[in-house]
């Protein structure tokens, strides 16, 4: 993709710095040529902006509607019915043929188009993420300038609640935090800090850098602008994904091969009967109306609509059971589904931070309960009595600036989980904070990684102080035992140590929590270590169990994930994902053919980048699986987009994900995807269903029009090209539709998924096909030769009866390959029936209507007509019965 062209000659070019995140800010500030405390002069920035043209994200030109339409009618099937049209039209002047097969390809046309104009804004959601305006230092002044407007070297002010304009080096900070979690996958914001970093860490590492469409969550900084528009991390995330091709569904390629099986079968068809009918003296006259007529008999006319609609029939029971599908094909995908690569945050966890261990006075205790709410309780390890935890957690909620109420949070979702903890304990936080009131405060900040507060107790001033536990292991000169205070020397403080790796071991965030008298608002000299608490994401309840289920029906399930590696694992082994854990940087070091080795034992890819998940998404492709990926940041976009079937988040995810993806859940509940891969996979049976009863329909059709030519006069058409049309599109069109409404399967989720290049269309399915057809193409002719006694439009008639109701029989046949059609299924579908009924009443009035005989060339039968015309075609179902019968028999065995 490329920035926005220049509006004009430039007057000199715009530093760029390679790893800004890696330069001190004074150097930064010089190469890009800007005094940070007087900021560019407007001048100086209107000129960097012809060259760097505008903050804002490149689009890829809409493909114009007309190709979309004309993509349509442009696959091997519907490229034989358009010749047909033209030959009926043209050379044989049947204009009748010609105008209903145009309305047919235009129906399919149609369908198709408004499926496709569901454009993907997936970039137009990105751009709508962009802050309109931004607050600059330009000309010695603070002014507020267009986000759009904005360039490298500007200095850009922020602060709690804003959305930050530009990729930008943090300048000062005065407790600044920001929320990154739709570009890095980490579910706490990030403290930001004016000290570099090494040029070679991964994105979430680099805290002297703030990233577009961050949001500041605490405190207020000042940012030097690096980059601007596609420059930008997030830039670089609409590139990969304007870049990632959508993948076409299995079943869009199986229909695609049978399409061009189909057209091959009719070009053989057409040359065959053209050659025996020159061979017998035809003229070119019969030759092109028999052609006309089996290019329409070989082509399953009603297919596409078919399969259109059943699928948007599926959309809707889907999105019932919380499932969205904004892509007809991606429907059956999940059923295919050999792979889900889900995201953690948000996905497999609640996104809510929450305090799952402790450890106070020598003792370790567990947390129960999720998210924000007070629902849980605080138990010993070791089976004893819990003793009173006030002091603990009355230091936590005073170091606190966050508020829960009615399970929802302000604040910052760490100290949002202490709150929650101190009301499991039954702690009145607003009350405790009304009785002791804060005097004065040393705010977190990350060079220090410690926030202290100071309180009046009484007539005591206290310092409460909560930080990262290694900075507060070198403070304290104290720790609480069960028996009171010790001192923290080298044994004590191995002690502490121990338990920080227990708490580490298992994926917890760990926060150390002191205490200590003083007389002025400072650290006092006697500092207590009070305790430690873990801290983590939790996995959803329901997770475990779906990603049990998945294991089960034979489908592998792999996190990947921005996060660390360490809490990772810890949540993929609480949930039962299975495998080795891998970072982004592992990724980098193996070429394709070693991570294509490497994916099958890992089941955690950690601290990942956007461009690490497209990576192994394709490795995964190449590997044979068809691979859904699940997610719900800006940084899952481009990898959403590239799987066989993207899954965002409903609640969670970004409008990025939402776009990019073929699938939304709207309760962000990773369970609600096995729900969907049952329907997924009943939504191929039902598929593979019609598609046997339509090809079986043209396979007979075919045969019909070919033998015929052999068996009769010259010239003469055992069926008509509309009467083709009708069978087609009508007497097949309604049963075929319900089929696609046909109940699951009590094994469809005992079965492993069918494999990636598993035909539609087995060897094993095609010969019952053919059988079934040859008995309908006997059946046919007799009736057509029984008929021609009486006339010519008697035998067209009686034959054009016969073969819809073999139709209407034969779909009974197609409802289960092994088991009788009299089995438990044969009245479940309510709406077969009553389309099986509607059928024959139309039937009915195609051969009594003088408008559709007019049409049909159909004449009036007798009622002796009808019974040997059901009596024939009745035969197709006693034939395939006795097969299955066999077929039992010899399994059985």
């Amino acid at each position: 993709m490329k920035t926005a062209p220049a509006k004009g000659p430039a007057t000199r070019q715009v530093p760029e710095v390679s790893a800004p995140w890696s330069v001190e800010t004074t150097e930064l500030a010089s190469r890009l040529g800007v005094d940070p405390g007087r900021g560019l002069d407007s001048s100086d920035a209107n000129d960097r902006l012809e060259v760097t043209g505008t903050n804002r994200l490149a689009e890829a030109p809409a493909r114009p509607w007309w190709r979309v339409l004309v993509a349509q009618v442009a696959s091997p099937l519907n490229l034989v019915l358009v010749v047909a049209a033209a030959l009926a039209g043209v050379v044989e002047r049947s204009y009748r043929e010609a105008l209903v097969i145009g309305l047919v390809l235009g129906l399919n046309g149609v369908l198709g188009f408004v499926q496709e104009r569901r454009a993907d804004r997936a970039v137009a959601a990105l751009k709508s993420l962009l802050s309109p305006s931004a607050r600059v230092r330009r000309d010695g002044r603070v002014t507020e300038v267009p986000a759009a407007e904005l360039v490298p070297g500007d200095v850009v002010l922020v602060e709690a609640g804003d959305r930050v304009p530009a990729d930008g080096r943090v300048l000062s900070t005065v407790n600044l935090e920001a929320d990154e979690s739709g570009l890095t996958g980490e579910s706490a914001p990030v403290p930001k800090s004016v000290e570099p970093r090494r040029s070679e860490v991964a994105l979430p590492d680099r805290t002297s850098m703030v990233h577009m469409t961050s949001i500041v969550t605490r405190g207020r900084g000042e940012l030097l602008v690096t980059g601007t528009g596609m420059r930008t991390e997030i830039g670089m995330v609409a590139g990969l994904l304007e870049r990632t091709d959508s993948t076409r569904t299995p079943l869009q390629r199986q229909l695609d091969k049978l399409g061009v099986r189909l057209a091959y079968l009719a070009g053989v068809a057409v040359l065959l009967v053209a050659v025996l009918q020159f061979a017998a003296g035809g003229g070119i006259g019969e030759v092109i109306t028999l052609a006309v007529a089996l290019g329409v008999a070989a082509i399953p006319e009603g297919l596409p609509a078919v399969v259109t609609v059943t699928l948007a029939l599926g959309m809707r029971r889907m999105a019932r059971q919380r499932a969205i599908v904004k892509r007809l094909p991606a429907v059956e995908t999940l059923g295919a589904t050999t792979v889900i690569c889900t995201d953690k945050t948000g996905t497999l966890t609640l996104n809510q931070m929450t305090a799952r261990s402790l450890w106070y006075a020598g003792r370790r205790y567990l947390v129960s309960g999720e998210g924000y709410g007070f629902e849980g309780a605080i138990t010993a390890e070791d089976g004893g009595e819990v003793p009173d935890l006030g002091e603990l957690l009355t230091t936590a909620v005073l170091c606190n600036d966050a508020v829960v109420q009615d399970a929802a949070l302000v604040g910052d979702p760490t100290e949002g989980a202490l709150v929650t903890l101190a009301g499991k304990a039954g702690l009145d936080v607003a009350a405790l904070r009304g009785a002791t009131p804060r005097v004065s405060e040393i705010p977190f900040d990350s060079a220090l990684k410690y926030m202290a507060t100071f309180h009046l107790h009484g007539r005591a001033l206290r310092a409460h102080v909560k930080g990262a536990a290694d900075v507060l292991l070198h403070l304290a000169t104290h720790v609480r035992r069960e028996h009171g205070d010790v001192p923290l020397d080298d044994d004590e403080r191995r002690r502490v140590l121990v338990e920080l790796d227990h708490l580490a071991g298992r994926g917890h965030r760990v926060l150390a929590i002191a205490h200590g008298d003083t007389e002025v608002p400072v650290l006092p000299p006697r500092l207590v270590l009070i305790g430690l608490i873990g801290l983590l994401d939790p996995p959803r309840p329901e997770a475990r169990a779906a990603v049990a289920e998945c294991h089960a029906s034979g489908i592998d399930v792999k996190m990947i994930t921005g996060d660390h590696l360490a809490t990772a694992t810890s949540i993929a082994r609480a949930v039962g994902i299975e495998g080795d854990g891998m970072s982004g940087l592992d990724i980098d070091r193996l070429d394709d053919r070693a991570l294509e080795q490497a994916a099958t034992t890992t089941g955690v890819f950690a601290r990942v980048a956007p461009e690490h998940k497209i990576r192994i998404v394709d490795t995964l492709k190449r590997r044979g699986d068809v691979v859904a990926m699940t997610g719900d940041g800006v940084n899952d976009a481009p990898a959403l987009k590239a799987a066989h079937i993207g899954v965002a988040m409903g609640i969670t995810g970004s409008d990025v994900s939402k776009e990019a993806a073929a699938m939304i859940l709207t309760d962000d509940n990773f369970a609600t995807i096995v729900r969907a891969v049952r329907a997924g996979r009943t939504i191929y049976d039902n598929i593979v269903k019609f598609v046997r009863f339509q090809v079986g329909t043209n396979v007979a059709a075919i045969l019909t029009m070919v033998i015929g030519s052999l068996l009769f006069s010259t010239g003469t058409s055992v069926l008509t090209p509309l009467m083709l049309l009708w069978v087609n599109v009508i007497a097949d069109g309604p049963p075929a539709l319900a089929l696609g409404l046909e109940p699951p399967r009590r094994s469809v989720m005992d079965e492993p998924p069918r494999r990636p290049g598993a035909q539609i269309l087995s060897a094993g399915r095609l010969t019952r096909i053919v059988l079934s057809g040859l008995v309908m193409v006997a059946g046919t002719l007799f009736a057509f030769s029984h008929g021609l006694d009486r006339g010519i439009e008697v035998a067209h008639t009686l034959a054009f009866v016969t073969f819809v109701v073999f139709q209407l029989f034969n779909i009974l046949n197609v409802r289960d390959e092994h088991a009788s059609a009299f089995g438990r299924l044969l009245f479940r579908n309510r709406r077969l029936w009553a389309a099986l009924g509607s059928v024959l009443a139309l039937q009915i009035c195609a051969v009594y209507l003088p408008a559709a005989q007019s049409l049909f060339g159909t004449t009036a039968l007798t009622a002796l007509d009808w019974l040997v015309a059901i009596a024939i075609a009745s035969s197709v179902l006693w034939a395939e019965e006795l097969r299955k019968a066999v077929s039992r028999r010899r399994r059985a065995r």
